[in-house]
């Protein structure tokens, strides 16, 4: 039972799934969706700015690992999180695991996580929803923004890792998980749980979609990812609780700014055909 041999293998998964999520949230060609895309990126220099910045910012948790090494504080806070919530993730794995499951959960956590954000970018764009697809963008800067210093600062082990009686599951379903999936986050960047926050965030902005199935789909699938942490072992209940909160505030942030945004956008252009017009 290995559905992911690869970090390859389950690329080819994302790709299918977003396209699955496409067809199911516009009941159209993913390749129409995906030239309004191309034509944002050539025709609009702000959209263009917004999309480069948002992949910039995905990539924080390489630069956060390879300024942690140059760091010489050796503080681990894995202890104290484990004296206050004992077996929490421990009970939990234990209740529910199932091998089914296991596939199930590991399925959501890998592939369904990413194919969220993509496929919100892809549909806020087709729609021409500016204001979502920009509030994605800044509500992952701020998730990031806030979560980094965490990570440098207050390390926490992920539960596997410290707990005896906690198993890291996916490695049931994903043996390689470790040496393809372990370069994109640390072992100690637990505090707040950025699966957490981010899905958090893509639920609150994906309640403002246009697309009801949108609007249904991303919060059960948020809410779901934040049971996936613990059944697999990854996550404490205090990296949940945060993850929570960041996600709340920094959707909420990237909505307002956006607003702001898209409020002084239109003010622009109307200054500028009133000009035009005398």
């Amino acid at each position: 039972m290995s559905p992911f041999h690869s970090m390859t293998h389950a690329t080819v998964y994302i790709v299918i799934t977003v396209l699955i999520f496409l067809i199911a949230a516009t009941r159209k060609s993913p390749f129409n969706i995906a030239g309004s895309f191309v034509q944002e990126i050539f025709t609009s220099r702000k959209y263009l700015l917004h999309f480069v910045a948002l992949i910039t910012i995905l990539f924080f948790n390489k630069v956060e690992m390879w300024v942690e090494k140059g760091i010489d504080i050796k503080t681990d806070f894995t202890k104290s999180i484990y004296g206050i919530e004992g077996n929490f993730v421990s009970a939990i794995q234990h209740f529910f695991h199932n091998d089914t499951l296991t596939l199930v959960i590991s399925y959501f956590y890998v592939v369904v996580f990413p194919a969220v954000m993509i496929t919100s970018i892809a549909l806020y764009t087709y729609q021409k929803n500016y204001r979502l697809f920009y509030a994605i963008c800044y509500a992952l800067m701020f998730n990031y923004m806030i979560a980094i210093p965490f990570y440098l600062f207050f390390p926490v082990n992920e539960v596997w890792s410290f707990h005896p009686n906690v198993k890291l599951l996916i490695l049931d379903v994903f043996p390689t998980f470790e040496q393809d999936y372990r370069p994109l986050s640390g072992l100690d960047n637990c505090f707040p749980s950025l699966h957490t926050s981010i899905s958090v965030s893509m639920a609150v902005i994906a309640v403002k979609s246009r697309s009801t199935f949108w609007k249904i789909f991303v919060p059960c699938s948020s809410a779901f990812i934040i049971f996936t942490i613990f059944y697999l072992g990854i996550h404490w209940l205090s990296d949940m609780c945060a993850g929570v909160v960041l996600g709340v505030v920094a959707a909420r942030v990237g909505l307002r700014i956006s607003d702001g945004r898209l409020v002084l956008g239109e003010q622009a252009l109307l200054k500028r055909l009133k000009n035009n017009e005398l």
